[in-house]
């Protein structure tokens, strides 16, 4: 009795149900970690209960697992309880969305913004695969999404955190799940008398067995091939990135076959079966007409489907991925049809060997198994029980939101974003507003001075800060206090205008503001403005209102600014140096001629005659004669008013 309590606590029953057959294995992991099938049970359904993998017939899907309940308990002698099973991945939906939004003037980028830009697309790509139910019955889960690029002021950015910028973009790929896929699963196990012990996609549970880990850092597409349809999951630096469907697939050849050779619907399914397994056939049409055909031949009678079916693959991919893969994995009982991954390769320009079919040879650590449960169509029930014993996915989980329960499917990694898309919680409250413009006029022209920032969204996980990407367990509490708006300024006058524009006069300070008035009343010192007050600054602009200031006479050939000759519209600023130096005149009588001259320095030296008349030092005559009251002169001796000066060429 206690071995068999052990072994009903370490073993797992999984399920795949299909659109043509459901697959039962139950099975243990060994002392060395391996996966041991114990039994396992198929059951074709013997109506259409399924359609594209989505359960139509509830009670129709039920009778079959119940049946392969009892088959399996029976054969094991053990009770089944708890089962894992999965979701198509046919049931999921892709949607590529691109959206772009402005962000102010010039505004350094944070990771917050980004993240609720990418919120913004997930949420708008959920509305698109709503709109496209037009009865909008549907409810979906998100289970993630991939960027593909990043906008800034509309050129692609790798990353867009640290940038400044106007506007910022986004482009991603976003996956959802219906809620009425899951429920009609969980309503099938629970009408069987079993409990679902853990549920995952399939074409997850397919890749963590066909593909091991260390490749899915390549850019791979695995293609699923049933029945009713063929699904595409497409992988790239170890997560997937898109999951696509078309509805050609196996159910496609078998018509082909039946209308190439009159044969009913089980006929030609059986003749597609045995075509990778034999060389030669033989077959009775509905008239009776006897047939003994090679497979090449068969093949070759029919290759227009298989290039059909090959090219809605290879165009999904191609949508999908952009370009071709580094490689194509194909599983799925129809994935054996002769000719049909060769025509896949060269339609997506591979070379042969990169596209090959996986069956149970390639998972590693798997015992057990028998000649009948060794092709592609078991990989998928097997990734689901060794999915289920790696125990990496657990149903659904709970989290409390603001509040409100939130039952939220567990796929990989459940984020804080994932709450939102799913509430439909709006993004835009996870960014501070600006507060209130304040508005002045200033000399009659309208003044704007942008209100504060406001504070971040806080998201807090069990009391704790977090952020949108912060993962989720069961149970978490999770709860959100909004982005609040700024404050509009409250402006004192000095934040409106300069109170003071200082410049230098002969070394003190000066002040250009000569008044201010504040709705045409004169003010002092520093008051609050009011909303939409008008002031007026009176202030001295140029050289010429300078010297009107000052009320004295002085001429405009007596004012220097920073060194420099000014005129009278020369225009002032805080800083400036201004001097006023007054001419002073010499009277001196040079080569007999009377001549009055202003000079504005504290010495009129010899030297500075040649600055006011016409003499050309530059080409010499002879020797030059330089006398002061009829004495030899240098050039730096003082002048005096009335001395007598000679300037000639001697030769």
């Amino acid at each position: 009795m206690e071995q068999l309590d052990r072994l009903k606590e370490e073993l797992v029953f999984s399920l795949d149900i299909g659109t043509r057959t459901v697959i039962g294995i139950v099975g243990t992991l060994t002392k060395d970690q391996k996966f041991k099938i114990l039994d396992y049970s198929i059951k074709e359904h013997n109506k259409r209960n399924m359609y594209d993998g989505q359960i139509h017939d509830i009670d129709g899907v039920t009778e079959i697992v119940k049946e392969i309940k009892r088959e399996l308990e029976d054969s094991l002698n053990i009770p089944l309880k708890k089962v894992s099973i999965a979701a198509a991945g046919r049931s999921l939906k892709t949607c590529r969305v691109k959206i772009e939004k402005e962000i102010g003037n010039d505004v350094l980028i944070s990771r917050n913004m980004v993240e609720v830009l990418e919120l913004e697309a997930v949420q708008k790509a959920q509305q698109i695969v709503n709109d496209s139910d037009p009865n909008n019955r549907l409810r979906y889960y998100n289970i993630g999404h991939t960027v593909m690029d990043y906008y800034l002021n509309g050129v692609t950015m790798d990353k867009l955190e640290g940038h400044r910028g106007n506007y910022i973009g986004v482009e991603l790929l976003a996956t959802f799940l219906p809620q009425i896929v899951v429920e009609g699963l969980y309503s099938v196990i629970s009408k069987s008398g079993l409990e679902v012990g853990n549920i995952t996609l399939e074409p997850i549970a397919a890749l963590d067995v066909a593909i091991k880990e260390e490749l899915r850092l390549l850019n791979l597409a695995l293609v699923d091939i049933g029945a009713g349809t063929s699904d595409i999951a497409i992988t790239k630096d170890g997560k997937i990135i898109a999951y696509a469907m078309t509805f050609k697939a196996g159910d496609e050849i078998t018509e082909a076959l039946s209308k190439k050779y009159l044969l009913d619907f089980n006929a030609g399914e059986e003749l597609k079966v045995k075509l990778n397994s034999r060389e030669e056939h033989e077959f009775v049409d509905v008239v009776g007409i006897k047939h003994r055909l090679t497979t090449r031949e068969i093949v070759d009678s029919i290759y227009e489907t298989i290039e059909d079916i090959a090219n809605e693959i290879v165009e999904k991919i191609i949508e999908f991925n952009g370009k071709a893969p580094s490689a194509v994995f194909l599983i799925g009982g129809s994935s054996q049809m002769p000719g049909l991954k060769e025509c896949i390769a060269d339609k997506l320009g591979l070379p042969k060997e990169r596209v090959s079919i996986r069956d149970t040879s390639f998972i590693e650590k798997l015992e057990g198994l028998d000649e009948s449960i060794k092709g592609p169509d078991i990989i998928t029930p097997i990734g689901i029980a060794i999915e289920s014993l790696m125990k990496r996915y657990k149903n659904f989980i709970e989290i409390s939101f603001n509040g409100e329960e939130i039952r939220l499917f567990n796929v990989e990694r459940v984020k804080v974003s994932d709450i939102l898309v799913l509430t439909g919680y709006n993004p835009r409250k996870l960014i501070p507003k600006l507060g209130e413009d304040f508005i002045y006029y200033l000399n009659g022209e309208k003044k704007v001075i942008m209100g504060k920032e406001g504070v971040e969204a806080k998201i807090y996980v069990n009391g704790r800060i977090g952020n949108l990407n912060t993962q989720l367990q069961d149970g978490d509490v999770v709860t959100i206090v909004e982005a609040s708006q700024g404050e509009k300024a409250k402006p004192y006058l000095s934040q409106c205008i300069p109170l003071e524009e200082i410049v230098f006069l002969n070394g003190k300070e000066y002040n250009l503001i000569r008044e201010v008035k504040i709705n045409g009343e004169i003010v002092s010192g520093n008051p609050l403005v009011k909303e939409k007050d008008r002031i007026e600054v009176i202030r001295i602009e140029n050289v010429a209102d300078f010297l009107k200031d000052l009320d004295e006479a002085i001429s405009i050939s007596d004012v220097y600014v920073n060194g420099n000759k000014v005129s009278l519209s020369t225009p002032l600023k805080s800083g400036d140096e201004i001097k006023i130096v007054k001419d002073k005149e010499i009277r001196l009588y040079i080569n007999q001629e009377e001549r009055i001259i202003r000079y504005n320095k504290d010495e009129f030296v010899f030297v500075d005659i040649f600055d006011y008349i016409d003499f050309d030092l530059s080409k010499p005559r002879g020797s030059l004669v330089l006398k002061i009251n009829g004495r030899d002169a240098e050039y730096l001796a003082p002048l005096k008013d009335g001395d007598e000066i000679e300037i000639y060429w001697s030769k």
